[in-house]
């Protein structure tokens, strides 16, 4: 099954539970993504999107509540997606997600 498409997730952070959505739009090499995470604290795009085969890796730039880079991982799996999202000093903090549709 493709990995294509919108997931709604949440990100467990020391903030409390943070609700967006994940779109991932597949490369035509099937090898890497674009694609963004929406939610409360606004829009980051995926940076350097990498698909190896139901595994994804990505990087977003956050500016808010502080700038840094998220280095991302997640393993889809039907139609739910798991991972992490590593925020340099604060760790990793999990993710997961539900395909929508």
């Amino acid at each position: 099954m493709s990995v294509a498409g919108t997931y709604d997730t949440v990100v467990k952070s020391p903030m409390g539970d943070q609700k967006g959505t994940f779109t991932v739009v597949p490369g035509d090499d099937g090898n890497t993504f674009t694609g963004s995470m929406a939610g409360g604290m606004g829009s980051m795009d995926v940076k350097d999107g990498k698909i190896n085969g139901d595994e994804l890796t990505w990087a977003m730039d956050m500016t808010v509540p502080m700038p840094m880079t998220l280095n991302c991982k997640a393993t889809v799996n039907g139609d739910q997606l798991t991972g992490t999202v590593n925020a340099g000093a604060f760790g990793d903090m999990p993710l997961t997600g539900e395909r929508q549709g």
